[in-house]
């Protein structure tokens, strides 16, 4: 093993969450390091929504403007049953510079992150994986593994878990973590199909035999989630179609060219009981994992590594006390608790089953969709407004 290193943070996971970490302390001129067990960036698109609190609190970062220029605008949604539209959400009348949602893939955004901070003289350190964590009163040491098994150790005044929803550091220091996972499978796709509605939509089909939702992408592309009894390791052109068939509008055909990219996946939701153990904080989906109804996951990981990343900044310039780490859990843990029941209840609103129980939903929000304030607050949730 080599000598082991010191910095003032470590960030373990490259993602989006950690990426914007880094970003915030890169700008403030505190020293850390950002490791990923992953050896070069993933090329699929994954998330694939920024809504307009997180485009507000990244404009100090220097990367709203390219999010803006590379992504592709939003401003409805509509919630349907097949050709009768039950619900459309109007993002264009909220109270914010961006009244849209932004649509663009996870790679594309990380790829902006990581070119900003580039620009600002920091590097990404990839192929190093977290594998054992240990702290005293001073200092955290972190242990981390390349793919030929070299080691080495780098000690640090505080360590960020940014290592998604099976977080090693969260585990290593005990945070309690009560997952739970959703009885349906989901298929993911991203394809090319002539889009019968307006180009700048997202459309949620709620159908008898499960949901189908499509999201315009920039490039042509459109993004497709639907439930799926089991779905399919790779789900293939058929797979989609068949279902957009069931789900889809009758009156307008949807024909699918292609695929471009697929999955399946499966939703697990949960809290970590806390955010901090010691010189230990978790952020994104090591601190919380949730349904992707309402596009929720990465913005609110997003919205952590800038608050944590004040606070980091504050305590580490000597602008506060460390006392004043203590605000991050206190502020930031309340939203994710909202997030995750929100989303929750969407989800398990969408997935119903029963012919009675989705007339009965139907009902509803064709009901709520008739009422202007109820839209506006739906659409004020979603886009983060609310926090």
């Amino acid at each position: 093993m080599s000598d082991t290193a010191e910095t003032q943070v470590v960030i373990v996971g490259a993602g989006p969450t950690g990426l914007t970490l880094a970003i915030r302390l890169a700008a403030a001129g505190i020293p850390f390091m950002l490791a990923d067990k992953l050896t070069m960036p993933q090329a699929t698109s994954r998330a694939a929504a920024i809504h307009a609190r997180t485009l507000e609190v990244v404009e100090p970062l220097g990367v709203t403007d390219h999010l803006l220029a590379a992504g592709l605008r939003l401003p409805t949604a509509s919630l349907r049953n097949r050709d009768r539209v039950l619900m459309r959400l109007d993002f264009s009348t909220l109270r914010t510079r961006y009244r849209f949602v932004l649509a663009l893939q996870q790679d594309q955004t990380e790829a902006i992150l990581a070119r900003r901070l580039t620009t600002l003289g920091s590097t990404i350190e990839r192929g190093w994986e977290a594998v054992h964590l240990q702290q005293d009163p001073d200092m955290a040491t972190l242990t981390l593994r390349d793919p030929a098994g070299g080691l080495k150790s780098v000690r640090a005044r505080y360590v960020v878990a940014a290592d998604g929803y099976h977080s090693m550091v969260r585990q290593a220091v005990g945070i309690g973590f009560d997952p739970g996972t959703y009885p349906e499978s989901f298929i993911l796709a991203d394809v090319h199909m002539d889009w019968p509605f307006v180009p700048d939509e997202m459309v949620m089909f709620l159908a008898r035999d499960g949901i189908a939702l499509a999201v315009p992408l920039p490039g042509g592309h459109v993004r497709i989630v639907a439930t799926a009894d089991n779905a399919p390791v790779s789900p293939g052109l058929q797979d989609v179609q068949a279902m957009l068939n069931r789900r889809g509008p009758q009156a307008v055909p949807v024909p699918v060219h292609d695929v471009i990219w697929s999955s399946r996946f499966r939703i697990h939701h949960g809290l970590a009981a806390r955010y901090r153990a010691g010189r230990v904080f978790l952020a994104g989906d090591a601190a919380h994992a949730h349904s992707p109804a309402g596009g929720q996951g990465m913005n609110t990981g997003i919205q952590d590594a800038v608050a944590l990343g004040e606070r980091l900044v504050a305590v580490i310039n000597g602008r506060q006390p460390e006392a004043g780490l203590d605000s991050y859990e206190a502020t930031r843990r309340p939203v994710a608790e909202r997030v995750v029941g929100a989303t929750d209840q969407m989800t398990r609103m969408v997935t119903l089953t029963g012919s009675g129980s989705q007339l009965i939903r139907s009902a509803a929000l064709s009901l709520i969709g008739h009422v202007p304030v109820a839209r506006r607050r739906i659409a004020t949730m979603i886009a983060g407004l609310n926090r």
